[in-house]
């Protein structure tokens, strides 16, 4: 087994935190103000994962560019408000026993801990501000400044920061587009079953059902890693 350090990349919405009723919430507002019919809560949840603008434009494919980018505005406008007047806690708690497990690999020295996201930077500072987990990730990729997932960017990335090899490396994640993305980068590929995609969509490496599963899901991938 290389004695190089493990990068674990962890995606955020349906990953680490349970954000799906400000997302729907959002994505309405964001259709009402293009005068659009609202999204299914179900296609909704079919498109997290994405960047803001693809999503949209899968949702709403008819809508031409310019309306498409005041929908995009007003989606981040009424997800800060949201976040703003109840917090993160509450308004995008994270999943049960996340932070305990975070907590046990940052301490490892072994380990490296980072973030793809297709939240966009200001909507990720503000996650990790309202949880308190500013700085707890060595590598942040966000939407802003990549091409969407399934490409390998932001994965490409994260190595390129940490100095990691992408064979020691994993993404965590609930979306076909979060496994697709790892595979594509040549990392491991674990999804998780609590999140917005079906088990059946996610072809991962490995699934796990409980976030206690991941270091054993690891040592699957990394040959007797614990």
């Amino acid at each position: 087994m290389s004695d190089a350090p493990k990068l674990i990349v962890f995606d955020v919405d349906g990953t680490l935190v349970d954000s799906q009723a400000d997302i729907v919430a959002s994505m309405g507002a964001a259709f009402a103000d293009a005068g659009q019919p609202a999204p299914a809560r179900t296609d909704v949840l079919g498109i997290i994962g994405l960047s803001l603008d693809q999503a949209i434009g899968k949702l709403a494919p008819q809508v031409d560019a310019e309306v498409l980018s005041r929908m995009v505005a007003a989606y981040k406008d009424a997800y800060v408000a949201l976040r703003a007047r109840d917090g993160a806690e509450s308004t995008s708690p994270l999943y049960p026993g996340v932070r305990a497990m975070l907590e046990r690999l940052k301490a490892r020295e072994d380990v490296l801990l980072g973030v793809a996201t297709g939240k966009s930077r200001r909507g990720l500072d503000a996650l990790l501000e309202g949880h308190g987990l500013t700085g707890f990730f060595v590598t942040e990729q966000v939407s802003d400044f990549h091409p969407s997932k399934p490409h390998p960017s932001m994965l490409e990335t994260c190595l390129d920061e940490t100095g990691a090899l992408a064979s020691e490396a994993a993404m965590i994640g609930d979306t076909s587009y979060d496994m697709d993305m790892a595979r594509a980068a040549k990392f491991g590929a674990v999804g998780v079953s609590w999140g917005y995609h079906p088990v059946s969509r996610l072809q991962a490496d490995v699934v796990i059902d409980t976030i206690e599963d991941l270091p054993g899901a690891l040592g699957r991938i990394w040959k007797g890693w614990a």
